[in-house]
């Protein structure tokens, strides 16, 4: 069997600093790109309208589609390029006639204007989409009702069967992996659709559970007969479950790599946002999780016995390594 990344001892608490402070960079050059855009790129799906992909004989002027636009009533439509030079996508608002132009769907509309600009063999609509305000509005609330019940069970459901430590410290971590990826999406300016909130959902599941498989040998690490402190007990089962994270990640990355390449541009934003929630679902469970646990048991140490854990002290954040002994997890 291949065995790769074995018997390892890097100690990743050390870097956690490091770490943080290219997350946090990150995050805040997202929520500047956030502010600047004036929010996230919305689908039709979320602010309601109709979406009309347009495929032309011949690359045309996007000038030209813009004007064609405004003059049959849809001033101030989104027009952007496809994938091809050809293609482009319209999001146009609510219908809103022409003057002297009969009341009919906005794709009518829009489609009679192009056709009678560029003529009627040059333009061909290959879809579209039309949703109403109440039911983008409505679609909006159920994404954020999701994400929420989903961080909700998750801690429920860690703090049950590890203990309210480890719960806190995956929350957080999965906080972390949201707040990136919304970064992630405001600097790319991916359209977000219920696809891509179908791939954030995924991403929360791909993180989390990368972080119990941590959290689960560190359990195992923490039982044993020879006590060691926390700090080395992480390390420890985040090197020992290195060999099973590099495989699956590599894995799964190729596979959205291929959808990323070849699948087509209506599912690129979800292969983008998974293949980005690998990394930050990876980096997560290792500098986000490993550490804030370590911060929450120092802040709140185990009892035995009536007597305090393996620290009395009341740290702000994870210290490095120490080169005096520490006392052991649970004894004193």
């Amino acid at each position: 069997m291949l065995r790769i990344l074995h018997d390892t001892k890097i100690d990743f608490i050390k870097s956690w600093r490091i770490a943080l402070g290219i997350t946090a960079a990150f995050i805040a050059v997202g929520l500047i790109a956030l502010v600047l855009h004036g929010g996230l790129n919305r689908s039709i799906e979320f602010t309601g309208g109709t979406l009309i992909q347009v495929e032309f004989a011949k690359r045309p002027d996007v000038g030209v589609i813009r004007s064609t636009v405004d003059g049959a009533g849809f001033a101030g439509s989104e027009i952007q390029q496809f994938g091809s030079d050809t293609s482009f996508t319209i999001r146009a608002a609510t219908h809103r006639a022409a003057a002297g132009a009969p009341v009919e769907n906005t794709a009518a509309v829009i489609q009679r204007a192009l056709e009678a600009k560029f003529g009627k063999s040059a333009v061909h609509i290959a879809r579209t989409e039309s949703v109403s305000a109440r039911v983008g509005d409505e679609f909006s609330r159920n994404a954020m009702l999701a994400i929420l019940i989903s961080l909700g069970i998750t801690l429920v459901y860690l703090a049950f069967r590890f203990e309210w430590r480890f719960g806190v410290a995956a929350v957080i971590a999965t906080a972390h992996d949201l707040l990136s990826t919304l970064a992630f999406l405001a600097i790319m300016r991916l359209e977000v659709s219920l696809t891509v909130v179908a791939a954030l959902l995924t991403v929360i599941g791909y993180s989390l559970n990368d972080t119990i498989i941590i959290f689960d040998r560190v359990r195992e690490n923490m039982k044993k007969a020879r006590p060691e402190p926390l700090y080395d007990v992480l390390n420890r089962s985040i090197n020992e479950t290195l060999p099973r994270s590099v495989l699956t990640h590599v894995t799964v990355a190729a596979a959205t790599l291929s959808l990323l390449l070849f699948a087509g541009e209506v599912i690129r934003p979800f292969s983008w946002i998974m293949l980005f929630g690998i990394v930050t679902g990876t980096f997560s469970s290792i500098y986000i999780a490993a550490p804030v646990l370590l911060w929450v048991e120092q802040r709140w140490p185990r009892t035995k016995g009536g007597k305090e854990g393996p620290s009395t002290r009341s740290a702000s954040a994870p210290p490095p390594r120490p080169s005096s002994p520490r006392t052991p997890v649970g004894a004193r």
